[in-house]
């Protein structure tokens, strides 16, 4: 029995579930999507399955070549907004560019299929995207029923959507962001500003059923507080723990009085 008090502590195996999918696409950036992908994962293993998690593309399952040396992973399902609680969007790794650089789209790509994975087809030399400008990379995965399903999701009450890094400028490149709160890495808060998003420069942003992260290893911390929103900070701290990693920054909310000018 509870002493005075205290709140009667839930067993592992009780309380509710969270199905998340990470959202793969052609040039992503591996430690986006990872980062997130093995938090929830560990949290998995501490609620009884309660927390499942698998990765996705707008295509369905296909291996994808990501933007960093060649590397690829297998997505194993099709984005399916009304299946997923939680949905993680990654950004693109590749070279961000010199000021006043025009993206130009490499040739070859003008034939392949939207999604179409271009790994062996001389995307880059040393058979991945990293070569490629971010922006190339994110307007292409525009081209794909990617924003369509992401707008789905967004528009379903019970789903909450998260990017990493470029994640938020992929949405906000495709009109899904203005008027909302969001971050991204520090070099892409310009794009977020000039696409309507009140940008905030944060670790983690917390706008209600949208959460964003900043620069790449941001996604453990999204990862994280995403942990601790559905299944309490019990869950979150025996990943944290698990992890030997301590969450950096406060997660920045439209709450409270604004700051006075010191």
């Amino acid at each position: 029995m509870a002493g005075p008090g205290h709140t009667p502590v839930a067993t592992p195996c009780e309380g509710h579930s969270m199905h998340a999918q990470i959202v793969l696409f052609d040039g992503f950036d591996p430690l986006d999507a990872l980062a997130p992908y093995e938090v929830l994962s560990a949290g998995s293993t501490f609620t009884c399955g309660a927390v499942t998690v698998e990765l996705v593309t707008a295509e369905g399952p296909r291996e994808v070549v990501s933007g960093v040396g060649g590397l690829s992973l297998p997505a194993t399902a099709a984005l399916d907004p009304a299946r997923a609680d939680l949905v993680v969007v990654p950004g693109a790794a590749g070279r961000i560019g010199e000021p006043g650089e025009v993206p130009e789209e490499p040739a070859g790509h003008a034939e392949d299929s939207p999604g179409q994975s271009t790994a062996g087809d001389g995307a880059a030399a040393d058979g991945g995207h990293g070569g490629e400008l971010i922006p190339v990379l994110l307007a292409r995965a525009l081209t794909t029923e990617l924003p369509g399903l992401l707008k789905a999701a967004m528009e379903r009450r019970e789903t909450t959507m998260a990017t990493v890094c470029g994640g938020s400028v992929l949405l906000a490149m495709a009109g899904l962001l203005e008027g909302r709160h969001a971050t991204t890495h520090h070099r892409g808060m310009d794009l977020l500003d000039a696409s309507g998003v009140h940008a905030v420069r944060a670790r983690v942003v917390d706008d209600g059923d949208l959460v964003t992260g900043a620069g790449v290893t941001s996604g453990l911390d999204l990862g994280l507080h995403l942990l601790e929103r559905w299944m309490g900070p019990r869950i979150a701290h025996a990943v944290e723990e698990l992890f030997e990693h301590e969450r950096r920054g406060i997660v920045w909310r439209a709450e409270g009085p604004v700051p006075a000018q010191p």
